[in-house]
Formats: C-alpha cells, sequence, structure tokens
C-alpha cells in the first residue's frame, strides 16, 4: 500500500496533488540574490518547496579530490574543492533564505551530502531531508538523518533494487516518513534509461513508502508519465537561465518550465479521477447531438406490426436507443406514423418479436 508523508502544510500522498520540489542545487552560483531569485520564481511557478545543497567540503572530499585541478569553464576555482567551496553557503545565507521561504510561503530544505552538514541543517531547523543517490549506500549517514525523525527523501540513481531495499530496510524501522525517489544519475539522463516503470515496482515492494521521480531528463513530459504511473514527488532541477556558467543549467528547467510542468501535473491529477466511469452534465447535449434514436424508415399505417425494414438508426439521439432494436421489432404502431419519426414506446403496443429475439 502506498504510503503518505508530510512537509510543512502539505500532505504527500495517492489522494493530493503531486509534490513538486524545485532542485536549486547550486544553480544559484554562490549569490545570495540569485537563490533569492530562484525562490521567488519557483514559487510564482507553483512549486511546492525549493532545495538546496549542503557540504561540508573540507571533511566530505579527500585531500585528493579537494586539491584536484578543475580548470573548465563551469569552474568557480582552479581545484574542485575550491569550486565547491566558492558555492557553498553557510548559517547566515541559510537562516536569510529560511526567512525568505517563510515569507514566500515556499517549503525550504535541503540535501545533507554529510553528518556534519545533517546536524547543521537540523540545528536551523529544517522540515525534510534529502539524500542524494551518491549516498544510497551509506547505511551510517542514512541511520543518522533518519533519527531525526523528519520526513526523509531518498534519490536512488545509479543503484540496483536490492540496493534500494537496503535503504527501505534501514529507514523505515527509524522513521516510515520516506519517500524513494526513481531516479536516473545522468545528466542529463537519456529518455531510454529514465525506466519509469520502476515506479510500480517500488510501490508493490516498499509498502508505507511515498514512491517519487527525481528527473534529470530534458523537458517536462516525463514528470507527467511518472505521476500516473504513481509517482507523487517530482523534482526537477531549477535555473533562471540554462545558459548560465555551472554544470547543471543545461538540463535544468527555466521558471516557464516549471510553470508549465506545475499545471501540467495539476491537470493531471484533476484528469486522472477516481476510476469510477460516469456522464457529466458537460457531455449530455453533445451526446444527444451526436447520438442515434429508432426513427421509422418509411410511412406506417396505424395497426401495423414493426420489422427490421421498418426501422432506422438516426440522429440526434434522445428517443430509444439502437440497443433497444430487438425490444421494438414485433410491436404494432398506435397510430400512422410518418418517415423520420423518432420512435417512442408511447406510440407501441404489444410485445417483441420473440423470432427475432432468438435470432
Amino acid at each position: 500500500m502506498a504510503g503518505s508523508m508530510r512537509i510543512g502544510r502539505h500532505e504527500i500522498g495517492d489522494s493530493t496533488p503531486c509534490y513538486v520540489i524545485a532542485e536549486i542545487g547550486h544553480n544559484h552560483q554562490g549569490s545570495l540574490q540569485k537563490a533569492r531569485e530562484l525562490f521567488h520564481e519557483a514559487k510564482l511557478a507553483g512549486a511546492h518547496a525549493v532545495k538546496l545543497q549542503k557540504r561540508d567540503n573540507r571533511g566530505l572530499y579527500t585531500r585528493a579530490a579537494y586539491n584536484k585541478p578543475y580548470d573548465n569553464e563551469n569552474s568557480f576555482g582552479p581545484t574542485y574543492g575550491e569550486h565547491r567551496a566558492f558555492l557553498e553557503f553557510e548559517r547566515k545565507e541559510y537562516v536569510e533564505l529560511q526567512a525568505y521561504a517563510k515569507e514566500l510561503g515556499i517549503e525550504f530544505f535541503a540535501t545533507a551530502f554529510d553528518a556534519r552538514s545533517a546536524d547543521f541543517l537540523e540545528e536551523i531547523g529544517m522540515p525534510a531531508y534529502k539524500i542524494a543517490s551518491g549516498d544510497v549506500k551509506s547505511l551510517p549517514l542514512l541511520k543518522h538523518v533518519a533519527a531525526f525523525g523528519k520526513p526523509m527523501i531518498v534519490s536512488t540513481g545509479g543503484a540496483l533494487f536490492e540496493d534500494v531495499r537496503r535503504v527501505y530496510d534501514t529507514i523505515m524501522p527509524i522513521n516510515p516518513q520516506l519517500a524513494i525517489l526513481q531516479c536516473t544519475a545522468g545528466y542529463p539522463a537519456a529518455f531510454e534509461e529514465l525506466d519509469l516503470r520502476v515506479i510500480e515496482q517500488y510501490r508493490r515492494e516498499f509498502p508505507g513508502a511515498v514512491i517519487g521521480f527525481s528527473g534529470h531528463d530534458s523537458g517536462i513530459a516525463m514528470s507527467v508519465a511518472a505521476y500516473v504511473l504513481g509517482a507523487r514527488v517530482v523534482e526537477k532541477h531549477f535555473t533562471l537561465n540554462r545558459a548560465m556558467k555551472g554544470t547543471d543549467h543545461a538540463f535544468s528547467l527555466e521558471p516557464v518550465g516549471l510553470r508549465k510542468l506545475v499545471r501540467d501535473l495539476e491537470r493531471t491529477h484533476e484528469a486522472l479521477g477516481d476510476g469510477v466511469k460516469k456522464i457529466y452534465e458537460s457531455e449530455k447535449a453533445p451526446i444527444v447531438k451526436m447520438g442515434k434514436s429508432l426513427v421509422v424508415a418509411r410511412d406506417l399505417p396505424a395497426g401495423h406490426v414493426l420489422t427490421a425494414a421498418d426501422i432506422v438508426m438516426k440522429s440526434p439521439g434522445g428517443g430509444i436507443p439502437p440497443y433497444e432494436l430487438e425490444a421494438v421489432i414485433g410491436r404494432t404502431t398506435n397510430a400512422a406514423l410518418h418517415e423520420d419519426d423518432v420512435l417512442s414506446y408511447d406510440v407501441l403496443s404489444g410485445k417483441a418479436s420473440a423470432a427475432f429475439a432468438r435470432s
């Protein structure tokens, strides 16, 4: 059975609209003003949450990885560590952005890449935690964050099913507020590598968890397909301009794209309905216009016993429907009828022909 969870004001589950996370990551380029603008645009687009990424860069990387030269068009520093440090927000920025998100009325949380970052986020009161695909096997970090008792959202790119099972079995006994997102850790991910049907497998195999989709693909259509398959959280990278400097901008949604994504997910939620076939008021007039009734094929005298040759189907509907043809053949006309008269039981008497019914 699919689970449910609550982040801030939003309940997330099968009966609710899709929860949309605008993944900003480091698309703010280390600028607090750009981050504020991204928060504002995400709110205008209708996203439920914005998300950053938090790393303790000195503790997260080996010295060799931190000091590795990083000289390319997307670099913000001469080494990879200095590049990451340039993009990293600290307490001052996080606290200011928390206040701004509250003012906007949008949820704000972050991905914790290490225990020290998780503790920092917990200390300032994050409402939820994201775990990146790269930490699917980091059970100590998963247990550490699960102990906070806050909703957790885990991406599963680059993992096999048994890896995801391990995540589920590790977190759920500690903290049942879990969302598991199907993800392909390509940047961008090719459409043929998205494996959206895994969403259905996750829903079967992970009862009590909310299932979602973290899309690194280009565009918005696959997120709608994911929702139809049962994803109730959708995360998409978000930027002000795909041409900006940085590795994530090229496959991120711009404000117009995010607005369309939220719009289409809301429409899909409404369009799926409750699974019960029904007739709507808006359908009635068109169906009468397009439908057919049983009408008289030619002039008939009173007392005539109707045969199949006496009856045709013509529009509009509203008279005796064609599926009742067998109930009409063999009956007798009470009055003279004329070609194209719509048949009704008021002008007929007797019973249907048993011979026709047997045929």
